[in-house]
């Protein structure tokens, strides 16, 4: 390892150096191969470990819990109505009694705040499991993913196509910045990441040789990327804005058309998840217009979702591994 993670927080990929994630990669990448195996570690005997969620989850609680299993550990899930934080008591005294109890914590919620709180007075490790600004274990996966189709990240390029305000943008823009890939956030200019951020990721570009791209053109956009990223075009607690998202982003759906503009036959689709792809969903039913990809590519050639879905178990597991095992 390029450093010792033990006791460290992941609350977002800017805490890590570019030797940090490439190392919590290779040890994901092992426990992959050894999980395949029927190989099982005993890195998390003993120790227990809180999942708090305010916000429901299927892959990050899955993957929690499965991650912290195989490794020997006890996941105890806390979800909003089982616990008194926010409400009766303060995120720091949750904090403190929480750190007393468990060995690490995990966190999906709102405010990214609310996780840096915990972090600050937990005493053990937190690791971020979404917040309104950052996902970094989902983009660990991602990376993941990408290193086993493409072999590399360096130089690959990687086009979000959608809404690139959100956590999801925000975390791949860092992400791919730090490993030195060709990062392109395809949007309207509305809805383009702050300026402060994509000016962090240029220095991060500066150091790494990673290229940055903020085009509301699909066009210059999705040109020579070897993978086509979305997400949801409102996320939860954005469901107001969904009549305005859909008139928006309309011409940003991922398409069949769109993948063969890429140019690349090897070009692949990925998405964290859920998705409307179909209208097989509540949602999908209601506003028919929201499916923010085609259901040819989520289920065509190009699609590696589920390979994603299932790397978020050897990543988080990694990232556990790496700061408490």
């Amino acid at each position: 390892m390029a450093g010792n993670l033990k006791g460290r927080h992941l609350l977002k990929l800017l805490d890590f150096t570019p030797a940090e994630i490439g190392d919590l990669l290779e040890l994901a990448a092992t426990l992959k191969a050894n999980k395949r195996t029927g190989v099982f570690g005993r890195t998390l005997a003993g120790k227990n470990i809180a999942l708090i969620f305010e916000k429901p989850s299927t892959r990050t609680r899955c993957a929690f819990t499965v991650a912290v299993v195989d490794e020997g550990g006890h996941p105890e899930y806390l979800g909003k109505g089982d616990i008194q934080l926010g409400k009766k008591e303060t995120v720091a005294d949750t904090a403190r009694v929480l750190g007393r109890m468990f060995d690490g914590i995990q966190f999906r919620g709102f405010a990214h705040s609310t996780v840096e709180t915990l972090a600050k007075f937990a005493g053990v490790p937190v690791w971020n499991g979404l917040t309104d600004t950052w996902h970094p274990t989902q983009v660990l996966a991602d990376l993941l993913t990408v290193r086993e189709e493409f072999g590399r990240l360096a130089g690959i390029g990687l086009a979000y196509v959608g809404d690139g305000r959100n956590n999801m943008a925000n975390s791949l823009l860092v992400g791919c910045a730090k490993m030195g890939m060709d990062v392109r956030i395809v949007a309207p200019e509305t809805l383009h990441p702050g300026s402060s951020l994509v000016a962090t990721a240029q220095e991060i570009a500066g150091e790494t040789g990673a290229t940055i791209t903020v085009t509301p053109s699909v066009e210059e956009g999705v040109a020579g990327a070897h993978a086509v990223y979305t997400d949801v075009w409102a996320s939860m607690g954005e469901e107001d804005k969904i009549g305005e998202r859909i008139s928006l982003l309309g011409p940003y759906r991922v398409t069949r058309r769109m993948m063969e503009a890429t140019g690349r036959r090897e070009a692949i689709f990925l998405h964290c998840l859920p998705s409307f792809h179909n209208l097989d969903t509540e949602v999908s039913r209601r506003y028919p217009d929201i499916r923010e990809v085609e259901d040819e590519v989520f289920e065509g050639r190009w699609s590696r979702v589920f390979d994603q879905a299932e790397n978020r178990i050897h990543t988080i597991k990694a990232a556990i591994v790496a700061t408490l095992g």
